[in-house]
């Protein structure tokens, strides 16, 4: 249950980065900027493991693997009209 718990927080503060970081404004809520921010983690993630053939296990790498995650899967949704700007 805990780790459900640090998943939400850990989610919601990386879509707050990444809706920080890109222009615009977006129409999200606070369960939308969660999700954001978790597929965020799951894209950086895969990412990361295309780039270095292993999965980042650093919190540092962590972080940021998780906000450029997020910060793609933003443009994607701003893009196919999922999120209006």
């Amino acid at each position: 249950m805990l780790a459900i718990l640090g998943w939400i927080v850990f989610g919601f503060v990386v879509g707050l980065l990444a809706r920080a970081a890109v222009p615009g404004r977006q129409s999200m809520g606070l369960i939308k900027t969660t999700l954001l921010g978790v597929a965020g983690a799951f894209v950086g993630g895969f990412l990361g493991s295309l780039i270095h053939g292993e999965i980042a296990l650093r919190a540092t790498e962590s972080w940021i693997g998780s906000f450029i995650g997020a910060v793609v899967v933003l443009l994607v949704a701003m893009k196919t009209g999922r999120v209006r700007a």
